[in-house]
This record gives C-alpha cells, sequence and structure tokens, in this order.
C-alpha cells in the first residue's frame, strides 16, 4: 500500500530575491483579506440602509418644525 504524502517542495511560494514567502502565508493573508472585506461590505450596507431610513423619516415630515399658518379669524390687515 502506497502513501501519498506530499513533501513540501522548496520552490513553492513567492521567491523573491533576498527571501520566499512560504505558500501558506501567502494563502492566510488572502483569506484574511477577504474576510475583511466581507465584513466591511456588511457594515456599509448596514450603514447605508440606517441612513436611507433616516432620511425617509426626515421627507416624512417628522423632524420637521411645525409652522405657524394663519388663522381664519384673525382680520386681514389690508
Amino acid at each position: 500500500m502506497s502513501r501519498a504524502i506530499q513533501t513540501p517542495q522548496p520552490d513553492s511560494g513567492l521567491n523573491l530575491i533576498l527571501f520566499s514567502i512560504p505558500q501558506s502565508f501567502l494563502l492566510q493573508i488572502g483569506t484574511a483579506s477577504i474576510l475583511l472585506l466581507l465584513t466591511t461590505q456588511k457594515a456599509s450596507f448596514r450603514s447605508l440602509e440606517a441612513l436611507g431610513e433616516a432620511s425617509e423619516e426626515l421627507f416624512r415630515g417628522h423632524r420637521l418644525p411645525l409652522l405657524k399658518f394663519p388663522d381664519d379669524n384673525e382680520p386681514n390687515q389690508s
């Protein structure tokens, strides 16, 4: 029975002039950045949704000041 054990190759990863970056480290950085982007997307979606709801309330007039209209009983001063 043969075993399928792979040994890491010395040339796997990113080879630069002075040092090399292992492939697993590149994968971890890529995964962390994708998770950060997804979290940021959720937070920005929630904040934009809250901003939209607040603007709806403003246009409904709940937060606008009450205006004084002249009464019909007051005599005209013309």
